[in-house]
């Protein structure tokens, strides 16, 4: 055969593969088909444009070019000059500690500073794939002991402070980080539980999760406060703040254990008669096949309880437990600063969205990550 044989016919210019045009992709085209496709969808879209820029205006004169940034010894005439027209952002100035860190002594700031840094460093290193092995067992064991070191004081010449002067930012890390480090396994146990075989195990299970989500989180937390040191031997007394932490960790282990469950259900049938197959023990099974491809169908509803539970701390106010908001709440109680309300909620609202938002795009890349196989 000659080498003429071999080769391969040449293509007609116009039968070359072509890149699309950029009016059919891009961001232009994306623009142009989602929101100027038509004449009603380019008024809603102008109209919207219209109200959004002014409302941005508005805030940044709000917010920025008529603001009060400080006052000397609260003397806020100047703000309330303003009429409303600018924001005191003096108040934040002046109460910022107040609200970070609460009733704890003014001249040990740095310890609840650095237990909350400590706090997004135990947070960054435990969404790092790298160390999803035994090693961030110590590696939290560590953290929460020096947290716990910091908080409490008492020893390496630092003074102790009870845990009735905690308050602000620390509490809230607290109640949210251990409530959901030990609810999360207590639902896998109760998820697991309430699809056993075991009449027994499964209707403890079925009663827990069912009077648990049958109450709201407040009674939980009148129960916890009031009621639970009256079951106590006497002379025992257990902290409040233990006490709302076992409501709040009881609270989020029910619900966690319907998201659990909810992705032990929807995993194709055929992955148990597998395992059964390989002759795997029933924790083998769970452990090893079952349990971490469930979790990664429900990694999306799992990571919003987390958020709506990082929310719902703040709901110890109601025991008198100084958390975040209610810091936020008290610092506008003096004279001075009240009417300036909006401001200090502004300022708790963008620390609580950093959180949250956090948590929701860290899931959603982790989601990303784990279904690119379901994509192929």
């Amino acid at each position: 055969m000659s080498d003429l044989a071999l080769q391969r016919p040449t293509l007609p210019a116009d039968a070359l593969p072509r890149t699309a045009p950029k009016r059919l992709i891009g961001p232009a085209a994306w623009v142009r088909e989602n929101l100027f496709s038509s004449w009603w969808s380019t008024a809603v879209t102008l109209a919207l444009a219209y109200l959004l820029i002014r409302a941005a205006l508005s805030f940044i004169d709000w917010a920025f070019i008529n603001a009060i940034w400080w006052v000397p010894n609260n003397q806020t005439q100047a703000c309330r000059d303003l009429a409303g027209k600018g924001a005191c952002w003096a108040v934040i100035t002046e109460k910022h500690r107040f609200i970070l860190f609460g009733t704890y002594p003014f001249e040990e700031h740095w310890r609840p500073a650095l237990a909350c840094l400590l706090f997004v460093a135990l947070y960054i290193v435990s969404a790092m794939r790298r160390f999803w092995n035994w090693t961030l067992v110590p590696i939290w064991v560590v953290t929460l002991t020096a947290i716990g070191v910091l908080m409490w004081g008492g020893v390496l010449g630092m003074t102790y402070v009870p845990q009735e002067r905690w308050g602000g930012l620390p509490i809230t890390l607290i109640l949210a980080t251990f409530g959901l480090a030990f609810a999360f396994p207590l639902a896998i146990l109760v998820a697991l539980g309430r699809r056993s075989k075991l009449p027994a195990i499964k209707a403890l299970c079925v009663l827990y999760v069912e009077l648990i989500r049958g109450v709201p989180l407040i009674s939980l937390l009148f129960m916890a406060s009031v009621m639970f040191p009256l079951f106590l031997p006497e002379g025992m007394n257990i902290d409040k703040l233990l006490r709302a932490q076992i409501a709040i960790i009881l609270f989020a282990g029910a619900y966690l254990a319907e998201v659990v469950r909810a992705g032990l259900q929807a995993l194709p049938k055929g992955q148990y008669e597998a395992a059964d197959a390989l002759g795997l023990s029933y924790w083998k099974k769970t452990g090893l096949i079952i349990l971490p491809q469930a979790l990664r169908l429900v990694i999306p509803p799992l990571v919003n309880t987390f958020i709506g539970f990082f929310k719902d701390t703040s709901l110890v106010l109601i025991i008198g437990i100084f958390d975040l908001l209610t810091a936020g709440k008290t610092a506008i109680i003096e004279p001075a600063w009240q009417g300036f309300g909006v401001e200090v909620y502004v300022v708790l609202g963008l620390i609580y969205f950093v959180f949250c938002f956090a948590m929701s795009k860290y899931s959603a890349g982790l989601e990303r990550e784990f279904n690119a196989h379901r994509r192929r």
